[in-house]
């Protein structure tokens, strides 16, 4: 049994990886540089998808917003593209997230709230009013009612005269994580899964360049996840939509090469680098050698991050700005493609826009000041962070062979065994915190005495509410009811043909069919989904 001195000499990671006091190339024994590293921009992709990284192109300066109406919202991202933001992400209100319109009983009091509320086309428009479609790439996060909202978004790129070919940028559209850890499902798996399958094969024939799917282990991680959980799970997932293309009779190489990846980046500083390396490494090898992808972009994991919401206190918020830029620092020197970097006061309300400006303004200085762009992956053929990549990498195929043990990533779900292993970390985490193993500037030490929380909260008003469902009112007076109604007939009639489902929603929302009607036709085929609780 170890003693009380060797406990406190043992440095482990979060995902209880043990840090040895100092490296060597003995830690490197089985470890082949020319198989398992490589050079930048070649296969297995450990130090890069591309040769030069940053210095060829930095990576895409987004941040994520969205609140109150379609008005509201476009006028910040009018505000943050002028501030030298160089991509779109949108957040949407849980109505829109779950199918419903904002006049819906179940909406009340959540129009607008924790994004904006997009209830039609009219709103859509309003959103992307004076913003370039062909040259601003759109990030959407949203899942469940990915295909309506999609649907959308090309019905307004036709109305500018925008060719579908120009348009750049991803939609969420990874649902199995919300059965995971983040809750905004309406039908049941599989359902979902054949939605998924039709918007892939709908956008590789008619939407060569958008990401169609963006794999999110953000939300896994911020459920309480280790960073080898986070991974896992995610590369579980995708395993779990690559196979249900497959069945669906899609060629792995006709949809692979759009699929991108969304993950959290934390504050242990090395393990998120060796995280972001390592999981370039498995994603090649899998696509190579398990799905025998001909395609080396189908091998290239593309990736976004966002620095971690979690990791924010409402205590001492100045503080945030130290977290974030460690957060996105090793994001960069990890590889990414696309960077959120949170903002201070993200722990007590919507951002303002002074917080948002210095969220952007970190990303630029770390880009043109700190040099870290100069080379790529700086970091790589370190003892130290080669060990660690090679240890996640070890951790991760673990779990992949346990959860297909388990029967896959679907009945694995199903049966409870990802959400327990979730909550069992979250669990220990929140013990570490209270025992003080792990220390958290301003929360369990240095904090100050008698600290007041002086900041206006942000609350959409109640008006605005009332004046989206006038706005929804005033449309579903002007449109042909018997239109929609034809369209939405037409969209039954393809749910039960079992065909693919996108020309179908386009044309419902042209009629202006609503989120929510488009949403409750799917609901009567597919039916909705209730979670079983393990215990």
């Amino acid at each position: 049994m170890a003693s009380d001195k060797e406990k406190k000499d043992k440095f482990l990671t979060p995902s209880q990886i043990e840090i040895k006091k100092i490296y060597s190339e003995k830690d490197l024994t089985n470890f082949n540089f020319s198989r398992d590293l490589g050079d930048p921009g070649k296969y297995p992709f450990t130090r890069g998808i591309y040769p030069t990284m940053y210095r060829g192109k930095l990576w895409t300066m987004r941040q994520y917003a969205g609140f109150g109406t379609a008005e509201e919202s476009n006028r910040r991202y009018r505000f943050l593209l002028s501030q030298g933001q160089t991509g779109l992400s949108v957040a949407f209100d849980l109505p829109t997230q779950l199918g419903f319109d904002s006049d819906h009983p179940l909406a009340s009091g959540e129009v607008g709230k924790v994004g904006v509320a997009i209830d039609s086309l009219d709103d859509m428009e309003i959103l992307f009013n004076h913003i370039p479609l062909d040259k601003v790439s759109v990030s959407m996060t949203i899942n469940s009612t990915a295909a309506i909202i999609l649907a959308m978004y090309l019905a307004l790129a036709e109305k500018k005269g925008v060719e579908w070919s120009k348009l750049s940028g991803t939609i969420q559209n990874d649902i199995l994580k919300e059965y995971i850890a983040r809750g905004t499902y309406i039908y049941p798996p599989h359902a979902s899964l054949k939605i998924i399958t039709d918007i892939l094969a709908f956008c590789q024939k008619n939407v060569p360049q958008w990401n169609t799917m963006s794999i999110s282990g953000y939300h896994i991680r911020e459920a309480g996840a280790t960073a080898v959980q986070e991974l896992a799970f995610t590369l579980a997932n995708a395993i779990t939509y690559i196979e249900a293309a497959q069945k669906a009779g899609l060629e792995v190489d006709t949809f692979a090469p759009r699929l991108s990846f969304f993950l959290a980046s934390h504050n242990n500083f090395f393990e998120e680098i060796a995280k972001f390396r390592a999981a370039r490494r498995i994603w090649a090898k899998l696509m190579r050698e398990k799905y025998k992808a001909k395609n080396p972009l189908s091998w290239k994991f593309r990736f976004h991050t966002q620095t971690s919401g979690v990791a924010l206190l409402a205590q001492q918020p100045e503080n945030n700005v130290i977290r974030i830029t460690l957060q996105a620092l090793a994001a960069i020197l990890g590889g990414t493609q696309s960077l959120h970097t949170n903002s201070r006061d993200e722990a007590l309300a919507l951002p303002s826009e002074e917080s948002v400006q210095i969220a952007l303004r970190t990303q630029q200085i770390i880009a043109h000041e700190s040099g870290v762009a100069n080379t790529a992956d700086p970091l790589g053929c370190s003892y130290y962070i080669e060990s660690l990549t090679n240890q996640i990498e070890e951790k991760v195929m673990e779990y992949l062979q346990k959860i297909e043990e388990w029967g896959g990533m679907l009945a694995a779900i199903e049966k409870g065994f990802i959400q327990k292993e979730i909550q069992e970390s979250a669990y220990k985490y929140q013990k570490q915190i209270e025992s003080k193993e792990q220390i958290i500037v301003g929360l369990n030490e240095y904090k100050n005495k008698e600290e007041k929380i002086n900041f206006r909260l942000y609350y959409p008003p109640k008006k605005l509410e009332k004046a989206q469902i006038k706005k929804l009112n005033l449309l579903k007076d002007k449109r042909s009811a018997e239109h929609v109604e034809k369209q939405l007939q037409a969209l039954r009639e393809a749910l039960e043909a079992e065909k693919n489902l996108l020309p179908y929603i386009m044309n419902a929302v042209k009629a202006m069919a609503t989120l929510g009607e488009i949403s409750s036709v799917l609901k009567e085929a597919y039916g909705t989904f209730k979670e079983t609780i393990a215990i």
